[in-house]
């Protein structure tokens, strides 16, 4: 059973570290202080789930996973190639973080189906729900960019 809940505890690990380096990216490609600002808040909190992932992994006798997904890291390098040929709008950025934190609801949502101790599943299920908090955030961000652009 630990071995199963260090995958899965793993497999959050990765999520984190790629909202962590999205919302870094983000960061760099937004022209507006107070995105740039909001995304390196998120980018923090991102970084702070996957060290208390890991440690719970190192507790658990397993080897912490410490980069996000190969599928992660080729979508940033694709933002990042889009970015440079074309001037990117704020809803635009915010639309890429949309979609990444789609994808980060669906991983912690997968975990909470599977059964896990009681101190485990709280952790996921805190962190689910900052997940929904700064989705919900970004939402509301990209509409009102878009509704302006």
């Amino acid at each position: 059973m630990a071995d199963r809940i260090v995958k899965l505890l793993n497999d959050l690990v990765e999520t984190s570290k790629d909202g962590e380096k999205g919302f870094l990216a983000a960061a760099q490609d937004t022209q507006d202080s107070d995105l740039r600002d909001l995304f390196r808040e998120r980018a923090t909190d991102c970084g702070k789930s996957a060290m208390e992932l890991q440690a719970v992994v190192t507790r658990l006798g397993g080897t912490p996973e410490t980069g996000g997904h190969v599928t992660a890291a080729v979508h940033r390098g694709w933002v990042h190639l889009k970015a440079a040929l074309a001037s990117r709008s704020e809803a635009a950025i915010l639309e890429e973080c949309e979609r990444g934190e789609d994808i980060a609801k669906r991983h912690y949502a997968d975990a909470l189906r599977e059964p896990l101790p009681e101190d485990i599943r709280a952790m996921v299920e805190r962190q689910y729900n900052g997940v929904m908090r700064h989705h919900d955030q970004i939402r509301d961000l990209h509409d009102r960019y878009r509704e302006n652009a």
